[in-house]
């Protein structure tokens, strides 16, 4: 039920809101593969979490473009 309150959160925010959570969420993940490849990262699950959190942004921001045509 957490992801369903993250994509409701999502829903609710601006395109320029959206993009910006995109981006930080993309450094995130950069930031957890480089942790990975120097065997710096604890919690390898995350880093599942966060490209599935990547792949909602751009889903609902897919869904702002089509609705606002």
């Amino acid at each position: 039920m957490k992801t369903n309150k993250y994509v409701e959160d999502l829903r609710t925010k601006s395109a320029a809101e959206l993009s910006q959570e995109l981006v930080s969420a993309k450094k995130e993940l950069f930031n957890l593969r480089f942790q990975n490849a120097t065997n710096q990262l604890d919690n390898t699950a995350r880093i599942k979490e966060v490209r599935r959190n990547i792949a909602r942004i751009q889903t609902v921001i897919a869904a702002n473009l089509k609705s606002a045509e």
